[in-house]
C-alpha cells in the first residue's frame, strides 16, 4: 500500500523540463525520497542535443560545494536521482527548496544552468519534545483556566507541517487552540470543570497532534495533571512577548533580555523561579540559558544568521507553593546578520594551456563565487588582478567565465598569474581570491632573422679545404621545434669563365650554422662570391630567413712574375693568355736570350728594347719592378725601374764591344718578393747598318717572327743570317742609292719609334692601395687599356689617384711617358697605377 502510494505521489509530482526563456535555464521538479536511478528530465534532449550528442560532447555536471544527489547519465543524457533526496535535510524549512546545478558542455564549451525544485511529501510525523507531559493544576482552579500545553514540530513545510490537536475525552478538560503568529498554533489545556483533588487526584490525557498531509501521520504526548492544593495565585509575566534583536557577532554570555513575573501570594508562594520550556528550533537549548533567580536570559553559544535566524523560547516563571503555581511567557529573538562570511571562489573548469594565437573572446576558465551573508553583506563583485589580457564575464548569477580580452603572444610572457578577486558590500568589506596558473602555448608565429642582412667575410686564397670561414647565427625567439633553426647555402655564385655555384666553393653547417670552405680558394680564379644563406626553423609550416654573404678573396703573393712573349711572334709561341697561365702556375722564372741591335753612336736615353713581363697576383703582388743585374756598375745601358725599358745610359762606343749581354730581374713587391729573369743580347752596329735592318725587318715583319730591327729588338740565333744578307744588300745598292741611303738613314734616326712591344695583354689584375687590401673602387676614371697590337682589355680600370711614390733621384725621362701613350702602347701589367676589375665596381 505504501510503496503504490509513493510511486503515485512521485508520478504526480516528477514534472517535465522547460526553458526559462528569461533566464536561460532549465526547471525541473522531483519529489524527495525519489528511488535512486528515478528519471528527472531529458536534460540532452531540453538543451537540443541530438542523439548521441551528450556522450560525444561530455554532458556533464559540475559540482557547486555539497552533494547534488543527481547526475546525467553519458548515453542517453537523462538527468537522473542517483542518492537519496531528503529536502529536510537539503533546505531544512526553507521553501521552496531549489539546487542550483551547472551543466557542461564542451566543443565548443558551453554552460548551462538548472534549477531542481525538491518538492516535499509527507515523511515526517509530528513529534512533541516529550512523550510524556506532567502537569500540576491546583484545586483551586477556577473553569475556564487555561494551561499551555508544548506544541508538537514537523520537519515538513506547507500543508504536510500544519498541525491539528485533539484531546482524549475529559469532563474537565478541553483543548483550546492559540495562534502564536502566523505559522505556529499553540495548543491550551482549557479548565471546563471544577477539580476535587480528593475525588480524582490524577487525570491522564493523551494529546494528539495531525498534520496536514495525505495521508496525515500523528505523533501523541501523554499528559499527567496532578491537581494540587490551595496556591490559588499563580505568577503573572509583564508582558507575554518578548522580542530581541542580537546581531550574529554577539558574543558568548551577552544579556538577551531579565524576565520578570510576580505572584500575589506570600510567603513561598510568590517565590518565583525562571525555567524555559520550550526551543523552537531544538538548537536553540545551546545557546542561551536563564537565570533561575533573576529570569536574565544570556547567550552561551554563538549565533549564526546563516543557520538560524528567529529563535522562540517559552520561559515559565513558578512559585514556590504547595502545589506551587506557574506563568508563562514568549521570548523571540531575531538574529541580526553581519558581514562575517567571506565570499567564496571555485574554479569549476580550466582549459590551459591557451594557444597564443586563441582568438579575442576563448574561455579560459568557468569560476563559481558565493557569500553566505544576505543582503548587501552578500552581494559579490569579481575582477581580475592585475591587469592582464584576461577578463571575467558574468553569465549567470554567481557563475563567472574567465575570458581572452587582448591577442597573446608567448615570446613576451610565456605564463600568467591570474588572480580572481570577489568582494562583498558588506562594511568592512571582506575578499576573497583564487589564483590561476594559465601557461602560454608556443605557435610558429616569428621567423629566424639573422643580426645583420649582410655580412662580409675576408678570406685569403689557398686556404685549407674545410676551413672555417665565419659562423652565421639566425634567432628565432620561439620555442622546441619552432624555434630549432637549420641552416643552407641557398643562392648565389661567381661569374668568369662560366657560371659556378656558390655551393661548389662553400658550405654551412646546418645546426650550427659554420661556414666553411670546401676546396682551397683562388683569388686568380676568383675575387667575390655572393650567395645568400637561409635560415629554417621546424615549425610547422616552417618560417625562414635570408642573409647575404659577400665572400671577398684576399691576394697571396703565389705567382711570380712571366715574361710575356715577343710583339708579332706566332700564336703557338705564347701570348698574353699563355703567360697568366705560366704565371699562375709558378712559371716564368727565367726566359731565353732575347736579341736587339743598338747603333754605335746613339745618344744617351736611345731606347733600344722594353722588356713585357705579367704577374697573374693583384696588387703590391702584381706591382712590378726592373732591374739590370748584369753587368753591374756603369754600363752603356740602364733599364727602367717600372717601365722595363731598355734604354742607352751614355752614347756608345767601338769600346764597349760588339755585343752586350744584359741580365734583368723582374720583381714584384710581394712578400715574400717573386721573381724572374730575362737575358738580353744587344748587338753594337753601325748606323747604317742598323738602318738596312730596319727596313729589312719592316717589309717582313707580317710573315715572320723576326723582330722589327728598327725598334731595336732581335728574337733568335737568324739574326746573324740576317744581318749578311742586309751587307749584301747594302754593298750592291751602295754605289747606286748612297743618296737614297743617306735619306733613309735620315729619316730612320728621326722617326723611329723609342720602344717596342714585346707581349701582347695581359689577365686582369687587381692592384690595391696597400699590401691588406682597401677594396676601394672608383667609375670616374675608369678606361680601358689596350697594347698596340691586341684588343682592349674592357674588364680593366685604371683609377689614377694611387700611384705610387716616384724611386729617390732625378726620375729618368723614359719612366715618365704621356698618358696618351700609356694607352696607345703600355700595359696594365708595367704600369704602376691601381687596376680592378670591372666585376668588383657596382
Amino acid at each position: 500500500m505504501g510503496e503504490r502510494w509513493c510511486a503515485a505521489v512521485l508520478r504526480v509530482l516528477v514534472l517535465q523540463a522547460a526553458w526559462a526563456l528569461a533566464g536561460g535555464q532549465v526547471r525541473y521538479s522531483v519529489a524527495e525520497e525519489a528511488k535512486a536511478g528515478t528519471v528527472v528530465g531529458r536534460l540532452a534532449q531540453d538543451l537540443g542535443l541530438e542523439a548521441g550528442e551528450a556522450e560525444a560532447r561530455r554532458l556533464r555536471l559540475v559540482a557547486q560545494g555539497r552533494r547534488a544527489s543527481v547526475e546525467v547519465s553519458g548515453a542517453s543524457g537523462a538527468l537522473l536521482v542517483s542518492s537519496r533526496l531528503d529536502r529536510e535535510e537539503l533546505c531544512g524549512k526553507s521553501a521552496p527548496c531549489a539546487l542550483r546545478l551547472e551543466v557542461l558542455l564542451e566543443r565548443p564549451l558551453r554552460v548551462f544552468h538548472v534549477e531542481l525544485e525538491v518538492t516535499d511529501i509527507n515523511d515526517n510525523a509530528p513529534i512533541f519534545p516529550a512523550a510524556r507531559k506532567n502537569i500540576s493544576i491546583p484545586e483551586s482552579s477556577v473553569p475556564g483556566s487555561r494551561f499551555p500545553l508544548e506544541g508538537a514540530s514537523d520537519a515538513d513545510i506547507g500543508a504536510n507541517a500544519q498541525l491539528s490537536y485533539t484531546l482524549s475525552p475529559s469532563e474537565h478538560f478541553s483543548l483550546g487552540l492559540q495562534k502564536s503568529n502566523e505559522r505556529n498554533i499553540e495548543p491550551e489545556l482549557l479548565l471546563m470543570k471544577s477539580l476535587d483533588r480528593e475525588t480524582i487526584p490524577v487525570h491522564r490525557l493523551v494529546l494528539t497532534a495531525s498534520d496536514g498531509g495525505r495521508p496525515s501521520l500523528t505523533g501523541t504526548m501523554e499528559l499527567v495533571i496532578s491537581v494540587l492544593d490551595a496556591n490559588d495565585n499563580a505568577p503573572q509575566f509583564n508582558q507575554s512577548v518578548y522580542k530581541v534583536q542580537l546581531p550574529e557577532s554577539a558574543a558568548v554570555g551577552t544579556l538577551v533580555v531579565r524576565v520578570n513575573a510576580t505572584d500575589a501570594d506570600e510567603g513561598s508562594n510568590s517565590e518565583v523561579t525562571y525555567a524555559v520550556t520550550n526551543f523552537i528550533p531544538p538548537s536553540g537549548k545551546d545557546v542561551i540559558s536563564i537565570n533561575p533567580n533573576t529570569g536574565e536570559i544570556h547567550l552561551t553559544g554563538a549565533l549564526d544568521f546563516e543557520e538560524v535566524s528567529i529563535y522562540d523560547f517559552r520561559i515559565e516563571a513558578k512559585d514556590k507553593g504547595t502545589p506551587p503555581l506557574s506563568g508563562h511567557c514568549k521570548v523571540v529573538l531575531e538574529v541580526l546578520d553581519v558581514n562575517d562570511n567571506a565570499p567564496e571562489v571555485w574554479v569549476t573548469s580550466l582549459s590551459v594551456p591557451v594557444a597564443e594565437d586563441a582568438s579575442v573572446g576563448t574561455v579560459v576558465a568557468l569560476l563559481s563565487v558565493s557569500d553566505r551573508d544576505s543582503g548587501e553583506n552578500g552581494r559579490v563583485r569579481c575582477w581580475v588582478w592585475p591587469a592582464s589580457p584576461f577578463g571575467l564575464e558574468a553569465t549567470f548569477a554567481g557563475s563567472y567565465s574567465l575570458v581572452l580580452r587582448e591577442a597573446l603572444d608567448r615570446e613576451r610572457v610565456s605564463e600568467y598569474e591570474v588572480e580572481v578577486r570577489a568582494e562583498d558590500g558588506g562594511a568592512p568589506a571582506l575578499r576573497a581570491s583564487r589564483g590561476l596558473r594559465v601557461p602560454v602555448s608556443d605557435v610558429n608565429d616569428n621567423a629566424p632573422a639573422f643580426a645583420q642582412a649582410v655580412y662580409t667575410v675576408l678570406a685569403r686564397e689557398n686556404n685549407a679545404a674545410g676551413a672555417e670561414l665565419a659562423r652565421l647565427w639566425a634567432r628565432d625567439p620561439d620555442e622546441a621545434g619552432n624555434g630549432r633553426v637549420s641552416y643552407s647555402v641557398w643562392e648565389g655564385g661567381a661569374g668568369g669563365g662560366g657560371w659556378r655555384a656558390a655551393s661548389s666553393y662553400v658550405s654551412v653547417d646546418a645546426e650550427s650554422g659554420r661556414l666553411w670552405a670546401l676546396r682551397p680558394l683562388d683569388y686568380e680564379e676568383l675575387q667575390v662570391l655572393q650567395f645568400e644563406v637561409r635560415a629554417v626553423d621546424a615549425g610547422e609550416p616552417p618560417l625562414c630567413g635570408n642573409a647575404t654573404v659577400q665572400l671577398f678573396v684576399l691576394d697571396e703573393n703565389d705567382n711570380a712574375p712571366a715574361l710575356l712573349p715577343p710583339a708579332g711572334s706566332a700564336p703557338e709561341a705564347g701570348g698574353v693568355a699563355a703567360a697568366e697561365a705560366a704565371a699562375a702556375a709558378g712559371a716564368g722564372a727565367e726566359s731565353g736570350t732575347l736579341w736587339a741591335w743598338a747603333a754605335w753612336g746613339a745618344p744617351a736615353g736611345q731606347v733600344v728594347a722594353k722588356i713585357r713581363a705579367v704577374d697573374a697576383d693583384s696588387g703590391y703582388n702584381a706591382w712590378l719592378r726592373y732591374e739590370l743585374w748584369e753587368p753591374r756598375g756603369k754600363g752603356p745601358f740602364r733599364v727602367g725601374l717600372y717601365s722595363g725599358e731598355v734604354s742607352t745610359a751614355r752614347a756608345l762606343d767601338e769600346a764597349d764591344g760588339p755585343r752586350q749581354r744584359l741580365l734583368i730581374v723582374v720583381r714584384d713587391h710581394g712578400e715574400p718578393a717573386r721573381s724572374a729573369t730575362a737575358t738580353l743580347s744587344v748587338s753594337l752596329v753601325e748606323a747604317a747598318e742598323a738602318a738596312a735592318a730596319a727596313a729589312a725587318g719592316s717589309s717582313s715583319s707580317s710573315s715572320s717572327s723576326v723582330s722589327r730591327s728598327a725598334l731595336g729588338v732581335e728574337l733568335g740565333p737568324g739574326a746573324a743570317s740576317a744581318a749578311t744578307n742586309v751587307w749584301l744588300v747594302v754593298a750592291i745598292c751602295a754605289v747606286s742609292s748612297l743618296f737614297l741611303l743617306a735619306v733613309v738613314l735620315y729619316g730612320a734616326s728621326r722617326w723611329a719609334p723609342r720602344a717596342a712591344v714585346l707581349s701582347g695583354p695581359g689577365p686582369t689584375t687587381l692592384v690595391c692601395a696597400s699590401e691588406v687590401g682597401s677594396w676601394s673602387y672608383s667609375q670616374r676614371h675608369s678606361r680601358s687599356l689596350c697594347v698596340a697590337d691586341g684588343a682592349a682589355k674592357s674588364d680593366l680600370m685604371v683609377f689614377s689617384p694611387n700611384f705610387p711614390p716616384p724611386p729617390p733621384g732625378p726620375a729618368p725621362k723614359d719612366t715618365q711617358p704621356e698618358p696618351s701613350a700609356l694607352l696607345d702602347t703600355v700595359s696594365a701589367r708595367l704600369y704602376s697605377v691601381p687596376l680592378c676589375t670591372s666585376s668588383f665596381v657596382s
